[in-house]
């Protein structure tokens, strides 16, 4: 009920006409060490950390001067940081940029934590699109409502299956009445233990590095796939060519959450992928189709150790996809596996 009245007041802010911070990212950080990285075009400090790590502090300074394209910006709209585990099990960073886009659609979601005792770690990336308002309350609530499922330890694809349709719904009741049809992808990591859980709808994308190599872990529900288009089609819709293959002549994706009017079509069920994390495990990207539409996972994952850092990592990838004229926001996540610790 309370996250449902939090995004009513969404609406009613973009009814008036109003302006939501640029970079909406959110992170809780209970049990780590977090470091900032560098802030901007969001409200002040909002990627302040709680207890800064002293080690980790000239990474830090390194990883928060824009360089390059991103520093011609001038710092608008962009907003990086990271963590390192209290455990140095694990290391990660973020990085959100406005791009060329004039309104930010891009969320992002870090929450570090523990669950009946047992350490969780949840990464996410949300891509709106047709306003904020649908990847904005996925940022606040998704993680929310797949820790509340009662499967979430012993059953975690079907608790992710649960929590992805039960948030869409959600957001389809909450929007139904504000004359917009906001949608957003959602790709979303799950480790718990050595289980790495990847869960994807819509068109952002999970690569990982093992033993050197780009393995990717989801795969993008574009319409002209051949078993998305022939789903779509099973349902009674229709994919048609206009600049790009899209469900019923709208939507560049054939699976993402809100698009009420297309709902019959283009549903949230997740496609999840899970994964031992082993010694060949090195680092986990999560990013907004911002990166991908310009950059090769092989070419991404090969940027990684040449980088300090998965923060740095995430703040390069940044960079290079907007040097390469990615016309989207881009917001990427860099998860980088320390084995041995």
């Amino acid at each position: 009920m309370a996250a449902a009245a939090a995004l009513r007041g969404l609406v009613g802010i973009a009814a008036a006409g109003g302006r939501r911070v640029r970079a909406c990212g959110q992170r809780w950080d209970a049990g780590w060490r977090g470091f900032r990285a560098g802030a901007s075009g969001g409200r002040p400090g909002a990627a302040a950390a709680r207890g800064s790590s002293p080690s980790r502090s000239s990474a830090a300074r390194k990883a928060g001067s824009l360089r390059g394209a991103a520093a011609s910006a001038g710092r608008k709209g962009w907003v990086s940081g990271g963590f390192e585990s209290e455990d140095g099990k694990l290391t990660c960073g973020y990085s959100s940029f406005i791009g060329r886009r004039s309104t930010m659609e891009d969320c992002y979601d870090i929450k570090l934590t523990k669950v009946d005792g047992q350490p969780v770690n949840l990464f996410g990336v949300f891509d709106g699109h047709g306003g904020n308002l649908a990847a904005a309350y996925l940022k606040d609530t998704l993680f929310k409502n797949l820790m509340k499922q009662p499967e979430f330890l012993t059953d975690t694809k079907l608790a992710i299956s649960r929590a992805f349709l039960e948030t869409d719904r959600d957001i389809l009741e909450t929007i139904s009445s504000s004359f917009r049809d906001d949608g957003s992808t959602a790709l979303a990591a799950v480790l718990i233990g050595k289980r790495l859980y990847v869960a994807n709808v819509g068109d952002s994308r999970a690569v990982a590095s093992k033993a050197g190599k780009a393995v990717p872990l989801s795969k993008d529900h574009k319409p002209n796939r051949k078993d998305e288009r022939k789903r779509v089609e099973d349902a009674g819709g229709v994919v048609i060519w206009d600049d790009t293959w899209r469900v019923g002549g709208i939507l560049a994706m054939s699976r993402a959450f809100g698009n009420r009017m297309l709902k019959e079509y283009v549903i949230a069920e997740p496609d999840i992928q899970e994964e031992e994390v082993n010694s060949d495990l090195e680092y986990l990207i999560l990013a907004t189709d911002g990166l991908w539409d310009v950059v090769r996972n092989e070419d991404a994952v090969a940027l990684l150790k040449a980088e300090d850092g998965p923060q740095a990592a995430a703040v390069k990838l940044t960079e290079i996809a907007y040097s390469r004229h990615s016309a989207d926001n881009i917001t990427c996540v860099v998860v980088q596996f320390h084995h041995d610790k």
